[in-house]
């Protein structure tokens, strides 16, 4: 099974979405079993905290109706213990990296890196466009689950 690990800012917005939406597609693909998703902050801003209600309702217009979850703050130790950690951008990027082990940081990756072209996702929080969070949240969930699965 591997650890899959989504991170964002104050995760209630960008990395629940993607946690939310890997399973999602996980599930109709038939490979979930093959997972362990989850998904943490960079900061302690929003520690216990539920979905940010915008990101929820974006995440219901799509289907997603299901998915409960509440914030929490990512560990050097949540790094170690994953396969592929997921960042949603440079500043998260950085803040991961410091954060894990030297042996670690070849798991951490831009999850933009699976859009084309590659890019940040944008924290739909200050931008207020949560369509355009599930659209590349979406896109690149889906190429990094065909990536993940042409490894097996």
């Amino acid at each position: 099974m591997k650890n899959i690990t989504f991170v964002c800012l104050g995760n209630i917005c960008r990395s629940p979405m993607a946690e939310a939406i890997f399973t999602r597609l996980a599930g109709e693909r038939g490979v979930l079993s093959l997972f362990n998703v989850r998904s943490f902050a960079t900061s302690s801003y929003e520690v216990g905290n539920p979905v940010y209600p915008p990101a929820a309702s974006a995440l219901r217009r799509h289907g997603i109706t299901d998915f409960t979850h509440f914030s929490r703050q990512l560990t050097a130790k949540d790094i170690a213990d994953s396969d592929c950690v997921l960042v949603m951008d440079g500043m998260n990027l950085a803040d991961v990296t410091a954060l894990a082990r030297v042996e670690d940081r070849g798991k951490i990756r831009l999850l933009g890196s699976y859009l084309y072209p590659p890019r940040e996702i944008a924290d739909p929080y200050y931008t207020r466009d949560f369509e355009r969070a599930w659209s590349d949240i979406s896109s690149a969930c889906a190429a990094l689950l065909d990536s993940l699965l042409q490894e097996k």
